[in-house]
Formats: C-alpha cells, sequence, structure tokens
C-alpha cells in the first residue's frame, strides 16, 4: 500500500484558516519562517479583505498546506507520493524535499502577484458537471475569441471540468452548457484565468525566478496535476511549478497515475474537501479522506490498519 498526500488548490480557503491550524511549537515555526521570508506577518494575511487577493490566497495555502502535511509526517504517516493542484504543487513541492520551504514563500508570493497583476478583473474561473470534454470543448469553439477568450482549463473528473477566461465568456459557455443537460455550473472564487496560454507571460516571468533557486531530488515521488507523471528529475519539477499556472490540469489522469502506482491512501491537507471527492471517484479500493475532516491521529490509525493487511 502506498500513501499519497494532496494539496488543494484556490477555492476553499477561508478567513482566519492560518489562526486555526495547530498551536505547536511546529506550526509557530514555520509561521515565523513565512513571514521572514516574506517580511510582514504571515497571519494579516487570511483576513476576509486580505483573502480577495491570489497572492494572499495562495500564500495561505502554501504555509496551511505544508504545517498541516508536517504535522502528517510528525505522526508517523509518510508519503510515498505527493500532488497538489495549481498552488497545491507548491506545499507538493517542499513536502516531498524538492523545494525549500523559505524559496517556495518567496516564489508564491511573486506568483500570486504576476497572475493577478495580468488579469486584475474580467476574468476568473467557472465550473461545469455533467458533460465530457469533447462536449465542453464543442461549447468552447463557439465561444472564444480574441474578444471573448475562454479555455478549457481542468479536467477533474470525466464529467466535472472547469473552464477559464474573460467573464462574459464564461458566461455564454455556462448558458449553452446548461442547454446541452450539464447538471451544474458556476463561477468558482478565483479571479484570475488560470491553466491556459492567457497566463503564459507570467509563467514566464515566474520561470525566470525559479531558475535562480536550487532544487533538489524529492525524498518521495512528485505527481504533476499537469502532466500526471511522477517526477524525480529536479528540473523537472522546477519546470511543472514555473508552468502550471499556464498548462491544463488534468487531475482525472493524476489520480488515475496514483492508483495505478498502488496508492491506497490518499490524504488531502486543508483547507476543503474537493481532491478527495476526486479522488475517491478513481480509487475503487482503499481510502481517501481529507484531513479538514479527520483528526491526525484517525489518520495515523488508519494508515497502520492498512499497512497491515
Amino acid at each position: 500500500m502506498k500513501i499519497l498526500f494532496t494539496f488543494p488548490g484556490q477555492g476553499p480557503q477561508f478567513p482566519s484558516m492560518l489562526h486555526q491550524l495547530p498551536k505547536t511549537p511546529l506550526t509557530l515555526g514555520y509561521l515565523e519562517r513565512a513571514s521572514t521570508a516574506l517580511g510582514q506577518d504571515i497571519l494579516t494575511l487570511d483576513g476576509p479583505e486580505a483573502l480577495l487577493s491570489t497572492r494572499q490566497v495562495q500564500l495561505c495555502l502554501l504555509v496551511g498546506g505544508v504545517i498541516w502535511a508536517e504535522h502528517l509526517r510528525a505522526s508517523g504517516v509518510l508519503p510515498d507520493f505527493v500532488s497538489g493542484l495549481s498552488i497545491g504543487a507548491f506545499p507538493a513541492a517542499v513536502v516531498c524535499g524538492a523545494l525549500a520551504f523559505d524559496d517556495a514563500v518567496k516564489l508564491v508570493a511573486l506568483r500570486g502577484e504576476l497572475m493577478q497583476q495580468a488579469y486584475p478583473q474580467g476574468f476568473g474561473l467557472s465550473a461545469i458537471v455533467g458533460l465530457r470534454q469533447q462536449q465542453i470543448e464543442r461549447l468552447i469553439s463557439q465561444v472564444n475569441s480574441p474578444q471573448m477568450p475562454v479555455f478549457l482549463a481542468n479536467i477533474n473528473a470525466e464529467d466535472q471540468l472547469v473552464i477559464a477566461g474573460s467573464d462574459e465568456a464564461m458566461q455564454k459557455v455556462r448558458a449553452l452548457a446548461a442547454l446541452q443537460g450539464a447538471h451544474k455550473s458556476h463561477a468558482l472564487a478565483v479571479s484570475v484565468p488560470s491553466h491556459c496560454s492567457l497566463l503564459d507571460i507570467p509563467a514566464a516571468k515566474l520561470a525566470e525566478a525559479i531558475s535562480a533557486v536550487t532544487f533538489t531530488r524529492p525524498d518521495c515521488g512528485y505527481l504533476s496535476g499537469s502532466s500526471a507523471r511522477v517526477y524525480w528529475q529536479p528540473e523537472k519539477i522546477a519546470d511543472d511549478l514555473a508552468f502550471n499556472m499556464a498548462r491544463r490540469v488534468n487531475w482525472f489522469d493524476a489520480m488515475v497515475a496514483a492508483y495505478q502506482r498502488e496508492v491506497r491512501l490518499a490524504v488531502e491537507m486543508p483547507p476543503g474537501s474537493v481532491l478527495t471527492g476526486l479522488t475517491k471517484r478513481v480509487m475503487t479500493e482503499g481510502v481517501a479522506l481529507s484531513l479538514s475532516q479527520s483528526a491526525v491521529e484517525e489518520v495515523n490509525t488508519l494508515a497502520q490498519r492498512l499497512e497491515r493487511r
């Protein structure tokens, strides 16, 4: 049996999420390191108004994801693989040992700034449930234009996809999707058009910054949420982190790859449980759960029980 740690992308963040971390020396140490790397108190970034900023949201997800994963590792639950959706790839890279935490904080701050500066308003992401990839792509082709760009951004499951682009274009695609029989469609709490060519320029700028950072061979497998491949080479992990904002997410294939590699326990770091629901659709055997809904001690007990089978 193999264990996978997963890290969510933007969307499930909530006010005071960093203030609700376990009050332990481990937590305090990481919060202090994050504040030093940023040059500002990290605990000022998780207020309701602060979380309207892409930069603040991504920093909170990075710091919170690393801290929760380290608490889980300290309890004795060690991952064989890590994988993150979008910004979740950064805490995944830290936890597997490929990227230093302090470097990750600085890179994520830059990533968020680049993304929100590129499209400060009028763009974002929308989820569509109940249609297949080919159906969505046909609808996109009817709407997409230089004036109203829209792209397929995420394949989260076979019938759960995300589009990216201008608000006007996404609204038209959602309306067409409803006519085609989509069960549900809605705008996500993300203010940038991630995972499409609209972010090619910000990704190239982030790549320049990443080229000056040292990456090392990971201690466990780094499973890309974009390519669905397991990377051990530092340069491939660096490339994945630099450009994943402009590359399509294929979470469905990533979870299939994890399952094929004998992952039978997938643990999602807080906040939220969206990835857990998606993972359960692939893992016909084993367990997928979220630390937002299960205590560290419960996960440790479950891991030991599964290991004995």
